[in-house]
């Protein structure tokens, strides 16, 4: 035998152990678990702000119910100055530069991958072989403004849709997966209110638990007055996150004496792609690193940002 060639128990070992930590990050195969540790899935933001996990009763609601209600997340500088460019971007867009006149831009920009929602990305929606700690395990979708008031000319008007997350067919992002102790959230929705919001005043609804529901809704479901519709009450710079697979509703704006301003966010699983909204190239190249991956393409083979990854174990 060729003395290059010769068996080495040592290199065998070492081989052994890399397949088990590969495997152990993405693995196919015949049932196998996966093993994800912290380590695989970033902690920080792209402005270097720490992740702090959701807690188990955040986890558990949002399993339970479909959506999930955090208070009072933005500061009172951030609140102003996110709501003021919002009218700006409405009324007098021209103030804003080109590449930043959408609800990606401006101050708004730090919503899209604050430390909450990475949070919630990393709990629902992360694939850990899909991630470092310089590349978000999950993508954004899309962004828009919801920005109501009781002098609209065209009222919002309340449609009930979605819901039965956990029976949707291939390809429809609208699901919703979970098995003890892990859910994935499928097509994600987040819900930035930079004014207060009172029950009564028209903020998102929801009928609680119907991401899971088997069976199809009654008729009075489909009416704005049935006793299971949910909503909330929360101050400004709150945020509302619920999986796109529950059934859900906008309602027209009551509250006359404020607005309702509200940035609709969505997200979704690296593999998955509902809407082709993306920032202007332009915003992208100014963006950090680590934030411009929420918006690489989706796909899951090597689509690991600036990491070596081979899924050909």
């Amino acid at each position: 035998m060729h003395p290059h060639r010769a068996f080495c128990p040592c290199r065998q070992l070492e081989r052994e152990e890399f397949i088990v930590e590969q495997l152990g990050k993405f693995n196919k195969d015949l049932g196998s678990p996966l093993g994800t540790a912290p380590a695989d899935l970033t902690q920080t933001n792209a402005d270097g702000k720490p992740v702090v996990p959701l807690t188990q009763e955040q986890k558990y609601l949002f399993d339970k119910n479909g959506w999930l209600l955090v208070p009072g997340v933005l500061t009172e500088s951030e609140i102003e100055e996110m709501r003021d460019f919002c009218y700006r971007l409405k009324h007098d867009p021209e103030t804003i530069p080109q590449h930043h006149r959408s609800t990606y831009g401006g101050p708004l920009e730090k919503l899209t991958d604050h430390p909450v929602i990475v949070a919630f990305g990393n709990e629902f929606l992360a694939s850990s072989y899909l991630a470092s700690d310089t590349c978000y395990g999950f993508r954004m979708e899309m962004s828009f403004l919801a920005l109501r008031s009781t002098t609209d000319e065209t009222p919002f008007k309340f449609h009930a849709h979605n819901g039965n997350g956990m029976l949707r067919m291939p390809g429809d992002c609208h699901q919703y997966s979970c098995l003890p102790g892990q859910a994935y959230s499928g097509l994600t929705r987040v819900v930035w209110e930079l004014n207060p919001v009172e029950k009564r005043d028209g903020g998102t609804m929801f009928i609680t638990g119907s991401h899971k529901a088997a069976y199809t809704a009654p008729e009075g479901a489909h009416t704005q007055d049935w006793g299971f519709w949910d909503t909330y009450s929360c101050p400004a710079g709150s945020v509302i996150i619920f999986t796109e697979a529950i059934t859900h509703s906008g309602q027209p704006w009551q509250n006359s004496d404020t607005d309702r301003v509200a940035v609709f966010n969505a997200y979704n699983s690296v593999d998955k792609r509902w809407s082709l909204s993306k920032p202007p190239q332009a915003q992208l190249d100014e963006m950090p690193p680590k934030r411009q991956t929420l918006f690489r393409e989706a796909y899951v083979k090597g689509n690991v940002t600036g990491t070596k990854f081979d899924m050909a174990l």
